[in-house]
């Protein structure tokens, strides 16, 4: 029996709800052996970010050449990437280890609003690392920024920035509709044959602290089992849908909280 195995690619989170904690928690929820290669640890909590200090490059490249060396990965998750060159460290290390299924999650922003790319990091983003993904996970305002546009307002605007993002070099690009407003929140799977309109009811909770890493992660656990991308991206959205909502469980910080990875067991 050949275990799956996914790696994420990610920034550490100290209060442990998002980045490198959320996804291995995240894998380890869904049946998949996780590891990990970390780009920059931060100071923060569930109230923002209060420090980052950037791994070295040639020890990201360390991390990538020992994991792969070893492990038979199935998928990898990138969430935060911090600097121009963790991007280099990456593509070179996809370029020569070339894993069948990469989902990035293009984490700008925090929930908190703290700032985690570099701003000479965007561009790098877009030209080397998007045409590397099998798919990418913006939310609204993190698609409107690789695009230098106003974040987009309705369905049609949203279908289009998600044909751009596809234009640079990605098949699928999921476009996550959580910062959205209405009673629904709706992610647009968008690909080369259409756009698929994923709803999930608005959940009323401040704990949504690590949706966005956890949602990316899980993708690529469904893709490391052996889904097709439409399979895992529906069952990650259920699975988060279902954190969310069993998030206000949890009393821990106080900013917002992180959701239940968990919620299936306890």
């Amino acid at each position: 029996m050949t275990t799956p195995i996914a790696l994420t690619i990610a920034g550490s989170d100290s209060s442990g709800g998002a980045g490198i904690q959320a996804d291995l928690k995240t894998f380890a929820a869904l049946g998949v052996y996780g590891a990990s290669v970390i780009t920059a640890l931060t100071a923060q909590n569930t109230q923002g970010v209060s420090g980052i200090h950037a791994v070295p490059a040639e020890f990201v490249t360390a991390q990538i050449d020992a994991v792969f060396s070893d492990l038979t990965v199935a998928a990898v998750k990138i969430g935060m990437v911090a600097q121009p060159a963790s991007i280099d460290a990456i593509v070179a290390g996809l370029t020569r280890w070339a894993p069948k299924h990469v989902v990035l999650d293009p984490v700008m922003v925090a929930t908190s609003g703290d700032r985690l790319l570099a701003q000479e990091a965007v561009e790098a983003l877009r030209t080397k690392l998007i045409p590397r993904a099998l798919v990418i996970t913006p939310n609204l305002p993190e698609a409107a920024a690789l695009l230098d546009e106003p974040v987009a307002t309705s369905e049609a605007a949203i279908e289009n920035q998600g044909q751009r993002l596809l234009a640079m070099g990605c098949p699928a690009v999921l476009i996550k509709g959580g910062h959205g407003q209405g009673a629904e929140s709706i992610d647009y799977l968008i690909d080369a044959k259409g756009t698929i309109a994923l709803a999930a009811p608005r959940i009323a909770t401040e704990n949504t602290h690590g949706t966005g890493c956890s949602l990316s992660s899980a993708i690529a656990a469904g893709l490391a089992k052996g889904e097709d991308l439409v399979t895992a991206v529906r069952n990650a959205k259920a699975w988060v849908s279902a954190a969310i909502a069993s998030a206000d469980r949890f009393s821990v910080g106080h900013g917002h909280g992180p959701i239940h990875h968990f919620h299936r067991f306890y």
